[in-house]
C-alpha cells in the first residue's frame, strides 16, 4: 500500500525520534542530530531506577506497594509503575527513566493493538519491565508494533475518528492523523527526558 504523502513526514519524524532514543539506551552510538556517531554505553540498572529527587514515581516490585504519592502500581506481572486516578497530584511527581520508559512502550504497544490488533489490551494487561535491558527490547518492540500500524492507514483511516480505540486517551474521540501526530511528540519529549536524565546520572559521578 502506498503511504499517504501527509503521512511520510510524520512517518519520518517517528523513525528519527525513535532510532535516536534506542541508540542513546542501548549504545554503541547515537546519532547527535547531525549525523556524527557519539559513542553511548549501555543503559544500566542502576540508571534506570535512579531517583534524582526525593518523592519520585518509578518502577517497583508489586510486593513493595506503590511510592510516595501513587495509589497503586499498574502493569501486570512482579513489577508495576506508580500510578494515581485522576486527578493526579499537584505538583506532578518527578518520574524517573523506568517510568519514563515502561510509560512510553506501554502506550506503543497498546496504541498499536488498539489500532490493528485485538483492541482489548489495558494498562493492567501489560508486563512491566524490572530492568533496563528488558526495557530497551520492550520499547523496541512496541515502537515496531506502532510503525506496523502506522503503514496500514490509508487516507480514510488517517481522517477516521477513533480508528484507535486506545482506551487511555482521546483515540477514541480524535481523527487517526492527530493520534498519530501526539504519539511522535509524546516519544520526542520523553525521548529527550531520558537522554537528560543520563546526562545528569554521567555527570554526578564525574
Amino acid at each position: 500500500m502506498t503511504t499517504p504523502p501527509r503521512l511520510v513526514p510524520l512517518l519520518e519524524q517517528f523513525d528519527f525520534a525513535y532510532e535516536r532514543l534506542l541508540g542513546r539506551m542501548a549504545g554503541p552510538v547515537v546519532d547527535s542530530g547531525n549525523g556524527t556517531d557519539v559513542a553511548v554505553t549501555p543503559l544500566t540498572d542502576e540508571e534506570y531506577f535512579w531517583e534524582p529527587v526525593p518523592g519520585c514515581w518509578s518502577v517497583r516490585r508489586r510486593s513493595d506497594g506503590p511510592g510516595a504519592r501513587a495509589t497503586h502500581l499498574t502493569g501486570a506481572g512482579d513489577w508495576g509503575r506508580d500510578a494515581a486516578p485522576a486527578p493526579h497530584p499537584e505538583p506532578p511527581p518527578f518520574t524517573t527513566i523506568a517510568w519514563r520508559l515502561t510509560h512510553l512502550s506501554e502506550m506503543l504497544t497498546l496504541r498499536a493493538d488498539h489500532t490493528v490488533g485485538s483492541h482489548t489490551l489495558t494498562r493492567d494487561d501489560y508486563s512491566v519491565s524490572g530492568d533496563a535491558a528488558g526495557a530497551i527490547a520492550a520499547f523496541d518492540a512496541g515502537a515496531k508494533a506502532w510503525r506496523e500500524a502506522l503503514l496500514g492507514a490509508d487516507d480514510t483511516a488517517l481522517d477516521t475518528v477513533g480508528h484507535s480505540t486506545y482506551p487511555h486517551g482521546s483515540d477514541p474521540e480524535d481523527p487517526f492523523i492527530d493520534t498519530v501526530w501526539w504519539v511522535n511528540q509524546e516519544l520526542l519529549h520523553h525521548g529527550a527526558e531520558i537522554a537528560l536524565l543520563r546526562d545528569l546520572f554521567r555527570a554526578r559521578r564525574g
